[in-house]
Formats: structure tokens, C-alpha cells, sequence
């Protein structure tokens, strides 16, 4: 797959079913860029010297020096002793245009147990990926170039009074995203960012940026995220089907990219956004 011009910037979509997985990918780079993070655990602390006592000093007759025997002088001989780390195993990094497999089989080592391998695409996932950060960062939704699955389950509306509100159940849509991107373990994640970097960075060059890295680029699609509103209240809409609107100018006035947010639920939006906010000083650092 060669980018297109065409996939960097995606129409305005009003769908109500944009593909809601994308934003865990951001969700998930985020904490995998964070590679220059690592635990340190502090040491033992050194035992503190006790005082020493003075034993009671026992007069004893004096010792002639010719009551002292001979010294035996011992040859001591120092031998180095050097450790030698085990060597590990790297599995060598394949080329960008076949590394489908490999992607795929890192990813789901670090979901540990998560069922996360069914929302994976199967070809062009790196490329996917990248693009979509890169929309991302420019507040839009490329729906085509998601490399996450959209979510099965049916969005639903509540009419009140002749008005209609999202439905809190729809929220629960991203239950299994968000509690994935909160509970991912960053010092695998950080290991895994150092070997997938490569991949990153070529994929990224193919859009031709120049001298922007791609991290600089995730970080701009994690200040996009970062700004989207937490909505507690139920949210009006105006519309039909998939056409649905938020009645709020304000909040239709948002990009897409933090409109899915939204969509998302207070709740699920909470842990999305603190998982990127705890790391983006570690991306900007």
C-alpha cells in the first residue's frame, strides 16, 4: 500500500457510526512511545554503623618480642572474575512492506489476554496506523485507514419528550477499548515502541513531512484529544439515523476526531484521556 494524497486529510463525517476503535490506536502509540519511560526502583537503604564499645581493658603481663612467634606470610593471588551477560534474542525487524505479521503478533502480546487480535486489520497495518495519527493530529477521522475494527454493537437513541438524546447505553460500545488502553503495561509497551520504531518512522516519511518526526506528529494528535470536552449530561441530538447532530453548536463545532470522544461516554473518556496525558510528558520530554 503506497499513501495517498487523498487519505491524509478524511471529509467531515457525520456518521454516528465512525469507527470508534481508531481512537484506541492514538490511545495505544501514545503509551508505546513512551519508551523513554522506565521504573526505578530505589535501593536498600545502607544499615546505619552502630557505635562501638569499649571492652574493659584486662591488665596482662607485657609480651617480649621474642615471645612473638614468626609471622607465616601467605602468597595471595587475586584472580578477575568476569561476568558475562546471556545473550538475547532479537528477532530481526522485517521491512515495512512485510511487516504485517510481525505487528500484529507485538500487538497482541501486549493486549496480555485482552481480546483485542479480532479488531486488528490484516494487511498494511503499520501504514494504516500512521496515516491515521496523522489525520488525526489535523482533527479528522480516516475512517478507511483504521487499523482497528469498528465496534459491533448498535448505536441507540432515547426519545424524551419529543427530543432525542444519545443513549448511555451506547456508551458502553468502548467499555472494552478504554479499560484495554487503561490497562496496558507500559514497560512492555516501551520495549515494544523500540523495535516497532523503524517501521514508524519509514511509514511516516512516505507522507512527506520532512523534518517532523513521527512522534512530534502523535503528539499533536494527543493535544487534539486531550482538548475534547468530558460531557456529563445527556447530550440532545437533532437528525435521523445516521445523520444524527449534536443539537449543541459547541459541541458540533468540534472536530471529529474529539467528537468520537464524546461519543465515548464521560467515563470512558476520562480513562482515555488520563492514560494520554500521564504520558505525553514522557513523548515530550
Amino acid at each position: 500500500m503506497q499513501v495517498n494524497q487523498e487519505d491524509r486529510i478524511a471529509p467531515q463525517e457525520k456518521s454516528a457510526n465512525t469507527n470508534t476503535l481508531a481512537i484506541v490506536a492514538v490511545a495505544v502509540a501514545a503509551i508505546i512511545a513512551g519508551g523513554a519511560y522506565y521504573y526505578f526502583q530505589a535501593g536498600e537503604p545502607e544499615p546505619v554503623p552502630q557505635p562501638l564499645e569499649i571492652a574493659d581493658i584486662i591488665e596482662k603481663p607485657l609480651v617480649t618480642v621474642a615471645d612473638i612467634p614468626e609471622p607465616v606470610i601467605e602468597e595471595i593471588v587475586e584472580t578477575e572474575v568476569i561476568e558475562v551477560e546471556p545473550q538475547v534474542q532479537v528477532e530481526p525487524l522485517p521491512t515495512l512492506s512485510n511487516s504485517d505479521g510481525y505487528v500484529h503478533k507485538k500487538t497482541v502480546e501486549i493486549a496480555d489476554g485482552m481480546k483485542i487480535e479480532p479488531l486488528l486489520v490484516e494487511k498494511d497495518l503499520v501504514r494504516h496506523f500512521v496515516v491515521f495519527v496523522d489525520n488525526l493530529a489535523q482533527g479528522e477521522l480516516a475512517r478507511k485507514v483504521s487499523p482497528l475494527k469498528a465496534p459491533d454493537r448498535i448505536f441507540t437513541v432515547s426519545d424524551i419528550t419529543n427530543k432525542t438524546y444519545l443513549n448511555p447505553d451506547s456508551y458502553h460500545r468502548y467499555d472494552l477499548y478504554a479499560n484495554f488502553v487503561a490497562n496496558l503495561d507500559e514497560q512492555q509497551l516501551a520495549a515494544t515502541y523500540k523495535e516497532l520504531t523503524p517501521l514508524l518512522g519509514e511509514a511516516f516519511q512516505e507522507l512527506g513531512y520532512g523534518e517532523m518526526s513521527f512522534n512530534q506528529r502523535l503528539l499533536q494528535a494527543i493535544d487534539i484529544m486531550l482538548a475534547a470536552p468530558v460531557i456529563e449530561q445527556p447530550i440532545e441530538l437533532d437528525g435521523v439515523s445516521v445523520n444524527y447532530q449534536f443539537v449543541d453548536p459547541q459541541l458540533e463545532a468540534l472536530p471529529n476526531a474529539q467528537k468520537l470522544l464524546v461519543r465515548m461516554g464521560p467515563e470512558n473518556t476520562k480513562k482515555v484521556k488520563a492514560a494520554l496525558r500521564k504520558l505525553k510528558k514522557y513523548l515530550a520530554g
